[in-house]
């Protein structure tokens, strides 16, 4: 049996969580205004990603909380489905800024 591992592509997980759907159209919709060249910072770009990991949570946490009330309109499916989009937006914005932290310590660590 031959086991091969592939490298681990953020914009792919992404893609199929639909976490980060917010940021990325908004990435897009910045792209396409009025056939201007505006770039976006990764200031930006981190920020609308932090903002829509933080909607998700919201959102699991209130889903929990109508489930611990015994809401009939939520099922705890969907609450389940919730927190799991929550923790895995979550897990690769920590991944993220674990690895701008490691490329910040490599870049000060070099020598001029």
């Amino acid at each position: 049996m031959d086991v091969r591992l592939k490298p681990f592509d953020f914009s792919q997980a992404l893609a199929r969580t639909g976490a980060l759907t917010d940021a990325a159209g908004a990435t897009n919709a910045a792209r396409r205004t009025a056939g201007s060249e505006r770039r976006e910072d990764f200031s930006d770009v981190f920020s609308h990603a932090l903002k829509s990991v933080s909607a998700a949570q919201n959102e699991a946490g209130r889903l929990q909380r109508e489930v611990s009330l015994d809401s009939s309109t939520v099922s705890i499916e969907e609450t389940m489905i919730a927190m799991q989009r929550s923790n895995i937006g979550f897990q690769m914005a920590l991944q993220v800024r674990n690895r701008v932290v490691q490329a910040y310590s490599e870049v000060m660590s070099m020598q001029v």
